[in-house]
């Protein structure tokens, strides 16, 4: 059999497991999740061993670290998908949950009912905890799910798969519920999305090279996102202390992924007292910081800050490195204008005292997640309470942010009558 005639039986598969899986309760597939969740903690060797190989591999070609970064597995962090898998365990099955029910003036009785979507299928680059995070939340909602990862992680995922298939067998459910392609033609990629026929929703994950290419050639529905261009204004009146604190989470915790800090935008009448603050907070992080010509005249010719003048490609970039762009602007009016220009409507934050300013950025900033006083570092499924994520979308249909359980069904309308007809 050819790669993409297997590519379209594992489609067929996954929509039978799909209708299988839809009908077993709540309990088995949460059994199913508390067995991955202990084979991530009990059987890592394996999947440690494999993952090493990628790497080696990754390191050889030249991969930059942001990459590199986001393709290594340690103990840490498979016991971290570990304890996401067990948070999607806990959430409330969605499956039949009663989104409104009300009784008409002729009697009949209406609801309206969650149902799983049927089969997702997700094309993803580097990141091998989103094989379990897919799958977690896949099974929790009732849905089989397609994994098409990047060639640099065929071995991890892999042996992640080669985990998860064991570990639902144990629960009694269908291993067709999850199905891995591990060939990595690139020509699969367009037999896929081309199998509207038995893929209900595409995610794909990773640059936006891949992000356009899906949204411009996928024939099912796309939720497509994750290039996040992220900026914290810093107000006026903002508290010194708290806005570095804030910039230095949002920049330094973790600079390779989407949610992190890329420009940091300070009005002038802070920028005095903030701005020596927050460069001193990033320098000793080694973060280099392009800023424009007022921010550079506040911090002076300093030769132990990492600084240098920004030009117009800093403006709307996404470094996913340990640089961010500083800009020190008028106003709010102007923060929110800039935000509009070159915000990618992923993850934007405002640092202030003044709760009309805060109101007004919440309101008017048109991203998928908008914060105050805290860091954009929270746009995580599993920091938002949502256990996990299957991805982070910057649309507005069907869902937007963080992909959890709820964005990963339908509804149905149940009618209850005594034999009413229409008139």
């Amino acid at each position: 059999m050819s790669s993409a005639n297997l590519l379209i039986q594992q489609g067929r598969s996954a929509q039978g497991a799909a209708r299988a899986l839809g009908r077993r309760p709540a309990a088995a597939r949460n059994h199913a999740l508390q067995n991955i969740a202990d084979a991530l903690e009990s059987e890592q060797a394996a999947t440690l061993e494999a993952n090493a190989a990628d790497y080696r591999d990754a390191q050889a070609a030249g991969i930059n670290e942001a990459f590199l970064d986001r393709l290594l597995l340690t103990p840490e962090r498979l016991n971290g998908m570990a304890a996401d898998v067990r948070r999607v365990a806990a959430l409330g099955d969605p499956v039949s949950e009663l989104i409104e029910s009300f009784v008409l003036e002729n009697g009949l009785e209406v609801e309206k009912r969650r149902i799983p979507l049927g089969v997702i299928a997700s094309i993803y680059e580097s990141r091998p905890n989103v094989t379990t995070d897919i799958v977690a939340l896949a099974l929790k909602s009732g849905n089989a799910c397609i994994l098409r990862g990047g060639k640099e992680t065929l071995r991890s995922n892999s042996a992640l798969v080669g985990l998860v298939h064991r570990a639902i067998a144990e629960a009694g459910l269908p291993t067709a519920a999850v199905q891995f392609v591990n060939d990595t033609d690139r020509a699969l990629v367009d037999v896929l999305l081309g199998m509207k026929d038995y893929v209900n929703l595409l995610v794909p994950r990773g640059g936006a090279e891949l992000i356009n290419f899906v949204g411009r050639n996928a024939s099912m529905p796309v939720l497509t996102g994750g290039v996040g261009v992220c900026h914290t204004y810093v107000d006026r009146d903002a508290d010194t202390e708290m806005a570095a604190s804030i910039v230095y989470n949002a920049k330094v915790q973790r600079p390779t992924v989407c949610n992190a800090l890329d420009t940091v935008l300070v009005h002038a009448e802070a920028a005095a007292r903030c701005i020596p603050e927050i460069a001193s907070r990033l320098n000793g992080a080694g973060v280099e910081m392009r800023c424009d010509h007022r921010s550079l005249s506040i911090l002076g010719p300093d030769d132990g800050l990492n600084t240098a003048p920004a030009n117009e490609d800093d403006w709307g970039r996404e470094f996913l490195a340990l640089i961010a762009a500083v800009k020190v602007v008028d106003s709010l009016d102007d923060a929110l204008e800039h935000i509009e220009t070159y915000g990618s409507g992923h993850s934007e934050a405002i640092v202030t005292g003044d709760d009309a300013a805060a109101q007004r950025f919440l309101t008017e900033v048109d991203a998928a997640a908008v914060y105050h006083n805290t860091s954009t570092r929270f746009t995580d499924g599993s920091e938002l309470g949502l256990g996990a994520e299957v991805g982070i979308s910057t649309q507005k249909f069907h869902a937007r942010g963080p992909l959890g359980l709820r964005e990963l069904t339908s509804y149905k309308w149940i009618v209850r009558g005594s034999g009413q007809v229409r008139q």
